[in-house]
């Protein structure tokens, strides 16, 4: 959890000393760092549904619009997004928890922040890539 609370305190630190997100610093960091969240926890099961189970077990079918795009994109919100954020909020925003955490922990003037979000948007890319190698090679 220490780990946890320095990148949320580093990513709030960096995003209050920029001037133009005086007013809604709240709603970047946490759309941030729930996405990042959201695509680690994707891969997460993503590997454990596939490889390690062998079963799909963290599903849910919503079929409220013709297609499936919409459809997915709805599920994967309900999925990923949203506990992501729901997490983010309890631990971090509700009762200005942020004001202790930020007296806690030392920021590291958004290069914590900035090494999570970017990782996490890689690993997708480079589990890709894995897997593609694996499937070339067999």
């Amino acid at each position: 959890m220490k780990l946890y609370y320095r990148i949320w305190v580093d990513c709030i630190v960096k995003a209050q000393s920029i001037p133009a997100n005086k007013h809604n610093w709240k709603w970047f960091t946490i759309a941030f760092m729930s996405l990042a969240m959201a695509i680690n926890f994707a891969c997460i099961m993503s590997i454990l549904q596939r490889n390690i189970f062998g079963v799909y077990f963290y599903k849910i079918q919503v079929d409220i619009f013709p297609g499936n795009k919409l459809d997915a994109l709805i599920s994967g919100l309900i999925l990923f997004v949203l506990p992501s954020v729901l997490i983010n909020y309890f631990l971090i925003f509700k009762g200005n928890r942020y004001k202790r955490l930020i007296s806690n922990y030392k920021s590291q003037n958004g290069r914590l922040f900035f090494l999570y979000f970017f990782t996490s948007l890689a690993l997708p890319l480079l589990f890709l890539f894995v897997v593609l190698l694996y499937k070339g090679n067999s």
